[in-house]
């Protein structure tokens, strides 16, 4: 990275007062030990560090002669098996589809990190592969030593790569590769939630036109510049309607700044420390959305980016928490207040004896003339704003539960609460390979994903959400569809998926299920015969 930097470095060091030549030679001796320690760094870093090439060209299929495929899964691309002559005008095209070939421009492209040596799994972020129909993955040549004595090349590593698992909310996506790789090894994951401010940080990522063919990733330094940053420039598009189910979690003050100049194709690539861990993931995009270009940006793995790195490694979709609440706007509260609104009507604030306005039966009912209560902490993290609110339950992760402290007053008697979190409803399409096994053809969802195509007055109903109904099924034969609520299976309620599927593992035979409405207004009973 930037020379110069260094070379400051150095001035400053050698620059200082010093007694004598041995005070001289101890700071030089200091330089030396932190240039070493970047060396290491690097060296155990840079083996995982691949590079993301991506095609969106709807040209694949016309030459595979397929159907459409499941989300995510992408599959190989072998041109050779393709029979064309020279002279036909498809021969080009054709050839500027391999991505395996070295020669190859991609049109799109970005870096990522091997995190699952056994499974073939490489961590990049969302929007480097978001509608791809193809990609391959190289990765840096492992030198053999009889190569290096003899002076020759080492030879490059790929494969084409599946999307295992992605998520828009978090700008995370895991790949699988297709193909066995050689000496595949993961990248240690440190602890972003430390880093301070004035750390030393490397990053190692494949900026355009420089590491693509041969997958060697270029090596920069810096340090964080500052912690739990923002950007707003990539809301233009969304409209406001939809933008609290829409809002990437950066837009939350999230992200880690640094002054690593990060340049198109360093999406996805490594932030380290210097133990060789990673910390985070570059991110070109925010540096371009925002406005601060010098610098550089990046996703940190704390706790909570564990959590969903966790669900993501698993191929399974992230279901962010969700606590039914409207707030009130930050400009008519004290400074650092947070302050409900209103609740919504069967939703986890309500359930879990957190106060506010509410809907009943078509009338607004305040519980007093300054609203609702005051909320404190989250599981022991301080709430100072709405976006710390948004972020501290969603990163909490539906199903869970919290212990919530809220007041009368921002000054007032604390009284906690614990409150099971919801599924917060989200716009985005996500991808995830593995899925819980329909029983009775069914899976299900939570019903708080209603809420932006229904805003009944009635808030949430009870039960859970048919989400998909197999072909040939039980529940096809009965004429379940999407959409529908179910309220009970053979008098159990059911109030999250994951009773829903406990309960229906130990169900055989005939299995009756209780169906509401959306306006909860009416009840209806199937029998399904699960064998």
């Amino acid at each position: 990275m930037h020379r110069t930097t260094l070379l400051t470095l150095l001035a400053v060091l050698l620059l200082l007062p010093a007694e004598g030549p041995a005070e001289e030679g101890n700071r030089f001796a200091d330089l030396l030990a932190l240039q070493e320690a970047i060396h290491q760094s690097i060296e155990r870093a840079e083996p995982s560090i691949a590079c993301i090439l991506v095609s969106r060209s709807d040209k694949y299929r016309a030459f595979e002669g397929v159907g459409p495929h499941a989300p995510g899964q992408l599959g190989q691309f072998d041109p050779s098996r393709i029979r064309l002559n020279r002279d036909d005008p498809q021969f080009d095209a054709l050839a500027r589809l391999d991505l395996s070939d070295p020669d190859t421009v991609p049109e799109s492209y970005g870096s990522g990190v091997v995190i699952d040596e056994k499974e073939g799994l490489i961590l990049t972020l969302a929007h480097v592969v978001r509608k791809a129909t193809k990609i391959y993955v190289r990765l840096p040549p492992v030198p053999d030593r009889r190569d290096v004595g003899q002076g020759r090349r080492a030879a490059s590593r790929g494969s084409w790569a599946d999307i295992h698992a992605l998520d828009p909310r978090s700008d995370l996506a895991v790949l699988r590769l297709i193909e066995r790789v050689p000496d595949l090894k993961a990248l240690k994951l440190g602890d972003g939630g430390k880093l301070r401010k004035g750390d030393f940080v490397l990053s190692l990522s494949n900026p355009f036109a420089a590491g693509f063919r041969d997958g060697s990733p270029s090596a920069s330094w810096g340090i964080v510049s500052n912690l739990r940053r923002r950007v707003t420039g990539v809301l233009s598009d969304i409209p406001s309607t939809e933008r609290n189910a829409k809002l990437p979690l950066y837009c939350f003050n999230t992200l880690i700044q640094t002054d690593t100049r990060l340049n198109l194709g360093c999406s996805g690539g490594a932030l380290l420390n210097l133990q060789g861990e990673l910390v985070g993931l570059t991110s070109s995009l925010a540096g371009i959305a925002g406005g601060e270009t010098p610098g550089g940006f990046a996703v940190p793995f704390d706790d909570g980016m564990r959590r969903i790195l966790d669900v993501l490694r698993r191929g399974e979709e992230v279901e962010y928490g969700f606590l039914g609440v409207y707030l009130k706007r930050p400009e008519e509260l004290p400074q650092g207040a947070v302050q409900i609104s209103s609740l919504i009507p069967g939703g986890p604030a309500a359930r879990g004896g957190i106060h506010g306005a509410t809907f009943r039966e078509g009338a607004l009912l305040f519980r007093n003339e300054g609203g609702g209560d005051f909320i404190l902490s989250v599981n022991g993290i301080p709430i100072h704003s709405n976006d710390d609110l948004f972020l501290a339950v969603g990163m909490s992760l539906a199903g869970n539960t919290v212990r919530i402290e809220v007041s009368e007053s921002p000054d007032g008697p604390r009284r906690p609460c614990s409150v099971t979190l919801a599924k917060f409803p989200s716009l985005e399409p996500v991808i995830a390979s593995k899925r819980p096994p329909a029983r009775g053809g069914l899976r299900v969802d939570w019903t708080s994903i209603l809420l932006p195509r229904h805003r009944s007055r009635s808030g949430i109903p009870e039960g859970v959400l048919i989400r998909e109904v197999l072909p040939d099924s039980p529940a096809f034969h009965a004429r379940l569809q999407p959409d529908m609520i179910i309220k009970s299976v053979n008098g159990k309620k059911v109030t999250t998926p994951a009773e829903f599927y406990h309960v229906m593992e130990k169900a055989h035979g005939p299995v009756e299920l209780i169906l509401g409405t959306v306006d909860q207004n009416g009840e209806d009973r199937v029998t399904i015969n699960i064998k």
